[in-house]
Formats: C-alpha cells, structure tokens, sequence
C-alpha cells in the first residue's frame, strides 16, 4: 500500500502568473496595505480585481 505525500491539492490552484511594473510608490502603498493587513501582494491584488469587477457602472 502506497500512501501519498505531500501537500493536498488545493481546490483552486492558482497557476497563472501575471508580471506587471508598478512605480516605487505605488509599490510602497501596496507593500504597506498587506503587512497592515497580513496578506501577500497576491492576495492584495486579486482582492483588487474583485473590487474592480463588483463596481456597478
């Protein structure tokens, strides 16, 4: 019997990569928001990007 090792799949695989270039201080403001609120830049920028799509034009 082979048991299996790792880490579980997660439910939603995050495996699309975006490269993106942002000025020094947008780069400080976002570095600032997620230490404030202990999440990564990856985190913070989807949460923008719900944020963006949830607006109602």
């Amino acid at each position: 019997m082979s048991q299996k090792i790792g880490r579980p799949k997660a439910e939603n695989p995050k495996d699309v990569r975006y490269s993106i270039r942002l000025d020094a201080q947008t780069e400080a403001l976002l570095k600032e928001y997620c230490a404030k609120n202990q999440i990564t830049r990856g985190e913070a920028i989807r949460r923008g990007i719900h944020l963006l799509l949830a607006e109602k034009k």
